[in-house]
């Protein structure tokens, strides 16, 4: 099975998002977008992992959130990786708040003990709106850079538990299911 952790948000914020977006899906570019109850914020991807091997990630992942208290997690502006205008990812950030910032990398290193490599790239909270398309040319994301900086939106909502998430690939797109919630202190 493949495996991640993640932070789910309220079905508001997704709902209220996936409007803010709307103009960008409007705009026809060559972008495969994620259904918004699918938008969650990616702590960690752990990959194919046999199913033998859930129980002591969700272990790990309790020892993780250990001591965790619930945390306001603020969500803007928009952008694409690596950019604009070489986009292969399109999202919305996240604020990187030192209760997420110390959340995600003690799972890292819970999560290194148990086998799985220490992520190479920088920490950059953010839910994926969009995957721009392989075919995609440059050309195609003409005018992507100024949509992205019309839209507006700004919420905050308070984690209170990190998520074991399964994701099942089809040609309709990934469908995520909640493996297990390992809730905070209160």
């Amino acid at each position: 099975m493949r495996l991640f952790i993640a932070i789910n948000l309220p079905q508001e914020i997704r709902s209220d998002l996936w409007q803010a977006a709307a103009p960008l899906r409007a705009a026809s570019y060559p972008i495969r977008w994620v259904a918004a109850d699918s938008i969650h914020l990616t702590l960690k991807f752990l990959g194919e992992v046999g199913p033998e091997r859930e129980a002591e990630i969700i272990a790990g992942v309790e020892r993780s959130v250990e001591g965790t208290r619930t945390f306001a997690l603020p969500i803007g502006e928009f952008g694409a990786f690596p950019s604009p205008s070489r986009a292969r990812v399109v999202w919305a950030g996240c604020e990187g708040v030192p209760p997420l910032e110390l959340l995600q990398d003690r799972l890292e290193r819970e999560m290194e003990g148990l086998g799985f490599p220490i992520e190479g790239r920088a920490f950059h909270p953010h839910l994926t709106l969009g995957r721009v398309k392989r075919h995609a040319k440059a050309g195609d994301l003409s005018g992507l850079d100024e949509q992205l900086e019309q839209l507006e939106y700004g919420a905050e909502f308070d984690v209170k538990s990190v998520d074991v998430m399964q994701s099942t690939l089809s040609r309709s797109g990934a469908r995520y299911e909640v493996r297990r919630a390992v809730e905070f202190e209160v």
